[in-house]
């Protein structure tokens, strides 16, 4: 490296929701002067455009003949990370109900899948200082080159609090439920399922707060900077 200039560090973090994934690689991108990408936004944006459109979900040849046409922007500033759809911002609308429910049948299909693949791949290898990219196949599928691979883990029951805590609900137990759900569809679809990395590092942070997982983080992305 000329000049002890860092080199630009591309960092996975995938795992299942409820894990602290999103706040974590928010701060640890802000943290270390890194970009971020929430790709399971993108998965949502395409998913809200599918609705909207009125496209059949249940339909895997439907969605796959109109997986290339929405335009999807996704703004990589981890203190304001954005996301757009043929202009219009979608940042809240894809964390609804409607989408949530539909967003793995969607990502399951392969031509939806390799079509945010790429465009993800393009953001990550354009990002100047490096970046945080988290989601669900990063490491496996989307960047296995990445230069450190994380997998976050927690119990069902913590990340149902969590997730029961940020959607404003008190039913942990339908939140849980939801959840499993979600977790065995992503874990079981043909096309890059969540999976951990064979040299991902695994981080359990059941028992763990938001600020000592993002401290390990960091640490573990220093380290592989220092050791470059």
């Amino acid at each position: 490296m000329e000049n002890g200039a860092a080199q630009p560090v591309i960092v996975a973090i995938d795992g299942p929701s409820g894990t602290g994934k999103s706040s974590t690689s928010k701060a640890v991108a802000a943290q270390l002067g890194l970009s971020y990408l929430d790709t399971g936004a993108q998965y949502r944006a395409i998913t809200w455009w599918m609705v909207t459109n009125g496209i059949d979900i249940e339909d895997p040849t439907a969605i796959a003949a109109v997986a290339g046409k929405a335009e999807i922007v996704s703004g990589t500033d981890p203190e304001n990370p954005t996301i757009t759809v043929d202009g219009t911002d979608v940042a809240g609308p894809i964390r609804g109900q409607e989408v949530t429910s539909k967003v793995s049948a969607v990502s399951a299909v392969p031509e939806v899948r390799a079509r945010i693949t790429e465009l993800q791949r393009s953001i990550a290898t354009s990002a100047e200082k490096g970046i945080v990219v988290e989601g669900r196949d990063i490491g496996t599928t989307v960047l296995p080159d990445a230069d450190l691979k994380i997998f976050l883990t927690a119990s069902p029951e913590a990340r149902a609090a969590r997730r029961s805590g940020e959607l404003k609900s008190a039913d942990v137990q339908a939140t849980r439920e939801a959840l499993i759900k979600r977790d065995a569809a992503d874990s079981s679809r043909k096309t890059s399922p969540l999976a951990k990395a064979d040299d991902a590092v695994e981080v359990d942070t059941t028992e763990l707060t938001l600020a000592q997982v993002i401290e390990c983080v960091v640490t573990l992305v220093e380290e592989k900077r220092a050791g470059k």
